[in-house]
């Protein structure tokens, strides 16, 4: 399993590679849409990207109260647990 390091490692890798978002914007409390200037395309890009890293098919419902980046992660981290 991942740890919530890793994680954000590999969302902010994401965020920069996909939404070419300046590192320095990114930091666990980031807000998604008013902050790294996301849409709603975006998100479901960037869920499409974490079911290609958890293995596990994600709701778009299950991200709707995602705000920031710290918030993706914590919803990562709870799909990995056991």
């Amino acid at each position: 399993m991942l740890s919530r390091d890793e994680i954000y490692e590999k969302v902010s890798a994401y965020l920069v590679e996909m939404f070419e978002v300046p590192p320095e914007k990114i930091t666990p409390e980031a807000r998604l849409f008013a902050d790294l200037d996301l849409d709603s395309i975006d998100a479901i890009d960037l869920i499409v990207q974490l079911q290609n890293l958890t293995g596990r098919k994600i709701k778009a419902e299950e991200f709707k109260t995602v705000r920031t980046i710290q918030d993706v992660v914590d919803r990562v981290h709870g799909l990995l647990a056991p």
